[in-house]
């Protein structure tokens, strides 16, 4: 027994320092081990997925159709006809699902993982902290999942329609998953601006001062985030993804310039001051 706990030793993450503080050896050692930790995680939940293969399929193979028959209402001469190509497509389809579907349903745990990395050292208030940002990161991601499952059928209904008049329209089911799969991610991903920003807000990085400067600038940077990001060529999905994100930036702003006016009024109250979120990021001031 000893021998195997001695065995798994390499396997644990390594104690921070006051502040967060670790040698290079150490930082990496820690993201190996909050790699390992978000693989395995992912490998459980991808297994449970493929339990429930048949529904899955059926649930992303929905929006494909529902944009078949979108397209064919419109243009009821014309044909879209939806095939597998090669012997292993069938193989391939099954388990890019189910990944897709284990990594989705495992976001509590990267998202915590992601942030003990960010603050290693949890003390009575970071515990709060790791309780409203899994509180909120968890929601928001699976409100941009579900968003962007919504504007499927409608993103490649538009792309359908590029296809010339007349012309049987050959599609790979693969191709298409692809995309779905490609838009869903991103989507929940985006979704977590808000608590980025609010999460440098806390570790004392950024005020809501500077994100009112920054505000045009955001708004440029959604815009060309939404463009490149988003596979299809509709301006409809680009703007799907776009104004949600400028909604949330706006959103963060407001609370962070909420959380500034908190912080300086008790400072004006002669309140000792909180002390921001320690996290491997902050600064410490230089002692004289």
């Amino acid at each position: 027994m000893a021998k195997k706990r001695l065995s798994l030793a390499w396997l644990r993450p390594p104690k921070a320092e006051s502040g967060g503080k670790m040698s290079l050896p150490d930082h990496l050692r820690e993201i190996r081990y909050r790699i390992l930790v978000i693989a395995g995680a992912v490998v459980v939940t991808t297994a449970v997925a493929l339990v429930f293969q048949a529904q899955l399929l059926h649930l992303v193979l929905a929006p494909i159709d529902q944009a078949v028959e979108i397209f064919t209402a419109r243009r009821p001469n014309d044909r879209v006809d939806m095939v597998t190509q090669g012997v292993t497509a069938g193989f391939s389809l099954f388990f890019r699902v189910g990944f897709v579907a284990g990594f989705i349903a495992a976001c509590p745990i990267w998202l915590y993982q992601l942030w003990r990395f960010i603050v290693p050292a949890l003390e009575k208030r970071e515990r709060r902290m790791v309780v409203r940002f899994l509180g909120a990161g968890i929601p928001l991601f699976l409100a941009g999942v579900t968003m962007g499952y919504m504007i499927c059928p409608l993103a490649f209904a538009t792309l359908l329609d590029f296809n010339p008049p007349s012309v049987v329209n050959l599609n790979d089911v693969g191709t298409f998953m692809n995309f779905e799969l490609r838009i869903l991610l991103i989507f929940g991903l985006a979704f977590q601006l808000p608590i980025l920003l609010v999460s440098l807000n806390a570790l004392g990085l950024v005020s809501g001062a500077a994100l009112g400067k920054f505000r045009g600038p955001a708004i440029l940077i959604c815009a060309l985030f939404a463009a490149i990001t988003t596979p299809t060529t509709d301006g409809l999905t680009m703007l799907a993804l776009m104004l949600p994100m400028v909604a949330m930036y706006f959103i963060a702003e407001v609370i962070c310039r909420i959380n500034d006016k908190r912080k300086a009024a008790r400072r004006a109250d002669g309140e000792p001051e909180e002390p921001p979120v320690r996290s491997r990021f902050t600064r410490t001031p230089k002692t004289t």
